[in-house]
């Protein structure tokens, strides 16, 4: 009896260090993966960023985060990270109900070894784009506000559009096509305030709030390209109608759905209305303070 309770404990206890073993052999291992990302601003209690590697073609998450303060390291599976062959960074809710990766992506690069260095342009701007980068992005506007039939307030509507060959009119951006999950947003800075005239995704046709603008006049909807009549129902500490010279007028990349009603980091023209800038006239966009977001990943 005793010699069979021996053998029985021992036969367990050999079952025990297989299965310890087994469970040593199947357990996954984590190496480490760091972002060092230039550029990227906070984007309040709504959303968070999400890095995604791609293995055999499908994201797999590394993780989501809302500090912008890089290096930042995250554990990743050691057989997923090895076969990773692109990093993307996307930006979520915070609270997703849905697993696959949001279209608004912001940074995008292919591994080189063991780093990928990313950039906005690889996944902001759609492919096929005939403008490749953002940097390259030019514009034109026009002071003029076509939206009543007052001709003494001109200088309170801006409007990106080419009349030089007038009546004929053109378009005054040539930008890059967006990926699916961004728009533009024209602005004016008044004050350090920025107010919109409007998001869209073509410059060759009306922002997507040309009927409903709470600032246009009252005779139209405007000429067909993007812009804003400053004419009316000012927000608190403004006055409309306004003149423009002196403000900054900007043009941004947006996240859509959009984080803030504020101006997203990415702003590739910009350009302070000279004060002596004339209504009707062509006035040329100079570079945005923010043209690309870009850094690097590293897996080790």
């Amino acid at each position: 009896m005793i010699k069979k309770t021996f053998l029985g404990l021992l036969a367990l206890s050999l079952f025990a260090v297989s299965c310890s073993n087994d469970d040593d052999n199947n357990a996954s291992t984590n190496s480490e993966l760091t972002l060092n990302l230039q550029g990227l601003e906070t984007l309040g209690s709504d959303y968070v960023y999400e890095g995604w590697i791609i293995v055999n073609g499908q994201p797999v998450s590394t993780g989501t985060f809302t500090s912008v303060t890089f290096p930042q390291t995250f554990p990743v599976d050691t057989e997923q990270l090895e076969s990773a062959t692109t990093f993307v960074l996307s930006i979520e809710p915070a609270v997703d109900p849905d697993p696959a990766p949001a279209a608004t992506k912001l940074l995008a690069g292919d591994f080189s070894g063991n780093v990928a260095n990313v950039n906005s342009d690889n996944i902001v701007v759609g492919s096929g784009s005939a403008v490749s980068s953002l940097g390259a992005s030019i514009g034109k506007y026009i002071l003029a506000t076509p939206t009543d039939m007052d001709d003494t307030n001109e200088s309170s509507g801006v409007w990106f559009l080419d009349n030089t060959n007038a009546p004929n009119l053109t378009a005054g951006l040539s930008l890059p096509t967006l990926s699916d999950g961004w728009k533009y947003e024209g602005w004016v800075v008044f004050d350090g305030t920025p107010i919109s005239t409007g998001t869209f995704t073509s410059a060759e046709a009306a922002d997507d709030n040309a009927t409903t603008s709470t600032f246009k006049g009252d005779a139209g909807n405007g000429p067909g390209y993007p812009g804003e009549d400053y004419l009316q129902n000012a927000p608190a500490g403004l006055t409309f109608p306004t003149d423009l010279k002196g403000r900054t007028v900007v043009i941004s990349v947006e996240p859509y759905p959009d984080n803030s009603s504020a101006p997203f980091t990415l702003k590739p023209l910009a350009h302070m209305v000279p004060a002596n800038a004339m209504d009707h006239t062509v006035i040329d966009m100079g570079d945005g303070p923010v043209e690309t977001l870009m850094g690097s990943v590293t897996r080790n």
